[in-house]
């Protein structure tokens, strides 16, 4: 019976990007609450979450390389401790500004997540079971987004809004403790059976890419690169405007106050666990049952996007819970077009470099969220002076429709060429042998 450590080392990446969501989260659900304590207008709102998105968009930069230097195991717990310590923070500030900082300082740790989950991944799984694991640690935004709403609005009723940063913070320093203890590469892992750890590096090429000093201008000349970036700046700003603006945005027309919301919002980041752990199931069962890897991610990524579509219609909609279903289709749709979007870089890419390429692409993904925050803030300031603030939301959720499809097209013709066997030179050392991994521009 082949041993399936790599398994709970998955466990481990879901509990992490499960808290990392939580603590995202709290300020959206306390917006209501907030927005009168201080006295903030969709701007001054849309200005918070740009801070985090601004430093969010850095850390990946920095993280991605960070990871690739140190180690998954170090790497991960630098960003869980920065996250953890600016979640306890928003607890101990007193204005917009000050909030604006400690959000800043939330995005830069948190954006370490997933390039150091990822990164994990691949260095723990076989291509053929890659999407599922990045499936079930993507599940873990859909859960943390539940656990949120079901738990932010009784700690802020029960505790204070103060006690409620401070409590989930202190879940990272857990987790922390738990990681320090059990993560090591497969190699250095001394429980770890010789057939297991045959099976995750079934993979492996003697041929591959050595290990790549790494200079962000080279990854910048692979069209996989560009392709994994321009989809993630085009799909993770309707995540975010969706996970940050959905609990005002039952409040503005369906006028649920605080502790109504935990119902609406668990029905919609319940389905986005089924979207993360089904998306990346059926890209390997895809994988299992013959097609070639490119194909598998390719069909599911389009049939996530056309699940979108339909949220563009949501003006015709009047029906609360009909709305929640429509939103919940589109959640659900995100994160399995996530499962596979985050497979690519892996796909294509040795271990060594995958965050790094994973931070190129969360920093594209954070400054489309920068910017789309924006446009969101001033447009439903706009139209809430206009007393219909209704029809912002719709011109939005036409946008959303639409973004997933068209990230796919654009995708499709950057890499519809098979790789071309030319490899990204080891910095001093000129060309590197043929690799199965990348093609060039």
């Amino acid at each position: 019976m082949l041993a399936r450590q790599r398994w709970l080392i998955c466990s481990l990446l879901f509990a992490a990007t499960t808290i990392n969501y939580v603590d995202r989260q709290v300020l959206s659900l306390l917006k209501p609450l907030l927005e009168k304590t201080f006295d903030w207008t969709e701007k001054d709102y849309s200005y918070l979450v740009i801070a985090f998105q601004a430093c969010y968009m850095l850390g990946f930069l920095s993280f991605g390389k960070l990871v690739d230097r140190i180690g998954t195991r170090l790497g991960y717990a630098v960003c869980m401790v920065v996250w953890s310590v600016a979640s306890i923070g928003h607890a101990l500030v007193g204005g917009t500004v000050s909030f604006a900082a400690v959000r800043g300082l939330l995005g830069f740790g948190e954006s370490g997540n997933f390039p150091s989950a990822l990164k994990a991944i691949s260095e723990w799984f076989p291509a053929r079971e890659r999407t599922l694991a990045v499936g079930i640690v993507t599940a873990g935004t859909s859960i943390g987004a539940i656990m949120a709403p079901a738990t932010v609005p009784w700690l802020a009723v029960t505790w204070g809004w103060k006690a409620t940063f401070i409590i989930t913070g202190l879940s990272g320093f857990v987790w922390l403790a738990v990681w320090l203890c059990l993560y090591r590469i497969p190699e250095e892992k001394a429980s770890l059976s010789p057939e297991e750890l045959r099976y995750i590096r079934q993979d492996t090429k003697p041929d591959a890419m050595p290990v790549f000093a790494g200079r962000w201008i080279d990854l910048l000349r692979m069209k996989v690169t560009w392709a994994f970036a321009i989809g993630k700046f085009m799909t993770d700003p309707i995540w975010f405007f969706i996970l940050f603006w959905l609990p005002s945005y039952f409040s503005d027309r369906y006028h649920l106050n605080l502790q109504h919301l935990g119902l609406p919002l668990m029905a919609v980041y319940l389905s986005t666990s089924v979207g993360s752990v089904g998306g990346g199931w059926l890209s390997s069962f895809l994988v299992h049952k013959g097609w070639s890897v490119a194909h598998a991610r390719r069909a599911v990524m389009l049939l996530t996007a056309l699940l979108v579509v339909p949220l563009a219609f949501s003006a015709q909609v009047g029906a609360m819970w009909l709305m929640i279903g429509l939103l919940s289709l589109a959640a659900a749709a995100h994160q399995g077009w996530s499962a596979n979007i985050y497979s690519l870089p892996a796909d294509h890419f040795p271990k060594e470099i995958i965050a790094s390429v994973q931070g190129i692409g969360g920093m594209a993904g954070s400054i489309g969220g920068m910017l789309f925050p924006l446009g969101v803030g001033v447009l439903l300031d706009h139209y809430r002076h206009l007393h219909r603030i209704e029809e912002g939301y719709d011109i939005l959720f036409v946008v959303c429709g639409g973004a997933y499809l068209t990230a796919w097209c654009i995708i499709q013709v950057l890499t519809r060429d098979p790789p071309r066997g030319r490899v990204l030179p080891e910095p001093g050392k000129g060309q590197s042998p043929p690799s199965p991994y990348v093609g060039a521009i």
